[in-house]
This record gives structure tokens, C-alpha cells and sequence, in this order.
């Protein structure tokens, strides 16, 4: 009995190191943290979460996955719906005042995040609060209360506003009241753990200031990198058409993982599987000296990832796909079809099969050399064609429709 207690401790020391670890940018304050994870009283791990869109993307996955990893050692996640601080919009990172957003906007993207977000997260173990709980019924002298708590000096301390104001760009009110808010919340829920990405990190601190000067404990602070996007550019971003979205369909999400750049592996490696750090400095090696494809390492990673969002068997459907579009160069074996006329300008023809939303879209796509039409690539924005029977429209690598002329 003893020995298989022992085996336990050291099972639940080697998790926590791996927590702390793993896919982790910084802890604050780490020996603090690793203390209370191998306590016997189960924290309080709060996750903020601003529904100011929809769609949840890998980078997104990279914090679900940690929050798994506490849900796992048996602690409690506290999600807080920022529908409060929705409206205002997180200026972490922002060079231009952003728009406010309706409650029922609000709402509405809210709704689809949670169903995302309990794709990677138990839900039967995760404590779900909105800010308008507590928020609702805050008066003029909460407000004052709360804000003397902190000075313009402290705001300006950070680089984002720091940099507009020294710029003479506009800094609302309410961007200044977005920190104290968000740090509130920890107060709220008796936050013992707050987690986010890097660009959160001063939102995260302030929570830990608000806390103290509250008469709380400050919460310890875990942040996770930023997930760079497909692009091996920017930070995935819905902004930037660079990200992958935990929604996408198998073979979508199969398709992007495949075609990111291999610079990216190694992040991606790190930051959305459990492979370990050995075998993953091991296959980049052995790429590196040319022994292993590239492309085979996307694979893996691609089928673990779909896996875990899908499932296996979506996985191994979504690689045959792929196999037989991009390595046989066939066909996939079903597509979206859409009856159009039998003669039509090709930018009609892309509006019409939802491949552009605008006639400037259709003749980007054209222009740029993305459009095949039975096989062979439109370089005409303006060509008519005629559509005589079923004929394959393609824009990019990933997207088919079959157009199928009318009467």
C-alpha cells in the first residue's frame, strides 16, 4: 500500500512539472503554484473569455489544453463570460480604440464559444459565470471604489497604451477600466489561479494588484505563447486569415495543419500535443538532416490534432481525403454542388458557389492564379464560360464545388 502511494505522489509530481511546463510562457508565482498543486485543496482556475467573436482557433486550444491538464490533478476551472468586458473589447495589443459590441451580439457568440470550448474541456468540471452577476448590480460608488484602486500611471506602464499615447492616438475610458474589470472578476470567484495567453500578461497582474488591495490572496498567473498562424507570420488571427478553427470540418482542419510552414513544427508540436520534448527535438533533427520528410511530421501532427477535436476515425478519413486530392491529384469523392447557368462570367460564377462574397474577391481570386475550372486555371476576370455539363469549380487547394448547369 505504501509503495502505491508513492507511486501516486510521484505520478502527481511529474503532472504538475508537466503543467508547469509544458506549453507554459511564465508562472507567476511558479514554487508558490507547484506548492498549492501538490496541496490537498483543489484551486480556483479562472479563464476569461471575451465572446467578441464567434469562432474559438488553435490558439485558443493551446490555453483549453491547460485548463485540461488542472481539470485532470482535480482543480476547478471557472470560466467568466466577459459579457461585460465583450462590449468594450480587450485593448491588449490594439493600436486603435475598438467597437463596442451589443449584449445581444454578446449573447449570441458566447453561445457558440462554450459549445467549442467544452470540445476539449469537461464540462461536468467546469464552473461557468457571466460578469454580469456581479457587474449588473454595481453602482457609481463600486466603481469609484474600484478605480482608485489604480492610478493612470500604472495604465500607461503598459506598452500598448504607452505607445498610442504617445502617438496622440485615442484611449477611451472604458479601454482604461478593461484591466480593473477583468481583475475584478478574480475577486469575484476567489480566483486562486488565473490563465492566458502572453499578450494577457498585464491584465493578469492587475487581477493579482486588485486582489491584494481587496484583502485576497493574490492569484498565481500561468501564461501560455501565442500560437503563430498559418501564415508562420503573425499570431493566428481570424483578422489575418491565418487560423484554424476548432470548428473546421476534418478535412479542412487536416488540409491547414498540412500546409503550414515547416518552421512552424516545432511550435505546434510543442504547443498542441503531448509528444515529448525528446521525440519532438528528434524527428526536427532528423528532418534537418534530411532523413525525414517534412510532410510526414505535418501528418502526425495533423492526425493527432483531429483526433483529438473529431475523432480517430475522422482523422484517418480526413488523411485518405487528403491522399487522394493532393498526392494522386484526384478529385474528392463528394463536394457541395450548385446549378448555375449554362453561360456566365467566371466571377458570377465564383459569387454564385460561395467561393467570393464580392465581384473584387472573384477577381483577386483570379488574378492571384487560385481559379481552376474543369482542370484548368482562369486568368481572365472578365471571361464568359460556358458551363455544357457537370464541371468541377476549384479555388485554392482545399475548396470544390461542382457547378451543374440548369435545365
Amino acid at each position: 500500500m505504501a509503495t502505491a502511494e508513492h507511486q501516486r505522489g510521484l505520478d502527481r509530481e511529474a503532472a504538475v512539472e508537466h503543467l508547469l511546463t509544458h506549453a507554459v510562457a511564465d508562472v507567476v508565482v511558479k514554487e508558490d503554484l507547484r506548492r498549492e498543486l501538490l496541496g490537498p485543496r483543489p484551486l480556483r482556475v479562472k479563464l476569461g473569455v471575451d465572446p467578441t467573436r464567434p469562432d474559438i482557433h488553435l490558439g485558443h486550444y493551446v490555453c483549453f489544453r491547460k485548463l485540461r491538464e488542472f481539470q485532470e490533478l482535480g482543480h476547478q476551472i471557472v470560466v467568466i463570460i466577459g459579457d461585460w468586458t465583450a462590449r468594450i473589447g480587450d485593448p491588449s495589443g490594439r493600436s486603435v480604440q475598438r467597437q463596442m459590441l451589443s449584449e445581444e451580439e454578446v449573447r449570441r457568440n458566447a453561445q457558440t464559444y462554450l459549445d467549442q470550448f467544452f470540445k476539449v474541456v469537461d464540462v461536468d468540471r467546469a464552473e461557468i459565470r457571466w460578469q454580469s452577476t456581479w457587474f449588473n448590480d454595481f453602482t457609481l460608488a463600486d466603481v469609484i471604489h474600484l478605480t482608485s484602486k489604480y492610478t493612470v500611471a500604472q495604465m500607461l506602464a503598459r506598452d500598448d497604451f504607452a505607445k498610442r499615447f504617445s502617438e496622440g492616438s485615442p484611449i477611451a475610458i472604458t479601454e482604461l477600466l478593461y484591466p480593473l474589470l477583468q481583475a475584478y472578476d478574480s475577486v469575484a470567484v476567489q480566483a486562486d489561479v488565473e490563465i492566458g495567453g502572453t499578450d494577457q500578461t498585464f491584465n493578469l497582474l492587475v487581477g493579482r494588484d486588485i486582489q491584494r488591495e481587496m484583502g485576497q490572496r493574490p492569484q498565481n498567473i500561468l501564461t501560455v505563447p501565442l500560437l503563430v498562424g498559418t501564415d508562420g507570420v503573425q499570431k493566428m488571427s481570424k483578422s489575418y486569415d491565418n487560423y484554424i478553427a476548432v470548428n473546421d470540418p476534418p478535412e479542412e482542419m487536416f488540409g491547414k495543419i498540412m500546409s503550414i510552414p515547416d518552421s512552424l513544427l516545432g511550435d505546434y508540436y510543442r504547443l498542441l500535443t503531448d509528444v515529448p520534448e525528446s521525440e519532438i527535438t528528434s524527428m526536427l533533427d532528423a528532418a534537418a538532416r534530411g532523413e525525414v520528410n517534412p510532410r510526414d511530421l505535418k501528418e502526425r501532427l495533423a492526425m493527432i490534432i483531429v483526433t483529438d477535436l473529431h475523432s480517430a476515425e475522422a482523422a484517418e478519413a480526413a488523411r485518405e481525403a487528403f491522399d487522394r486530392v493532393y498526392r494522386r491529384r484526384e478529385l474528392p469523392e463528394e463536394m457541395p454542388e450548385v446549378a448555375v447557368a449554362r453561360e456566365e462570367r467566371i466571377l458570377s460564377l465564383l459569387i454564385a458557389a460561395g467561393m467570393a462574397s464580392t465581384n473584387n474577391e472573384a477577381r483577386r481570386l483570379v488574378t492571384q492564379g487560385g481559379v481552376r475550372l474543369g482542370g484548368e486555371r482562369v486568368t481572365d476576370p472578365e471571361a464568359t464560360v460556358k458551363i455544357a455539363g457537370p464541371t468541377v469549380l476549384q479555388v485554392g487547394k482545399r475548396r470544390f464545388v461542382r457547378l451543374v448547369p440548369k435545365g
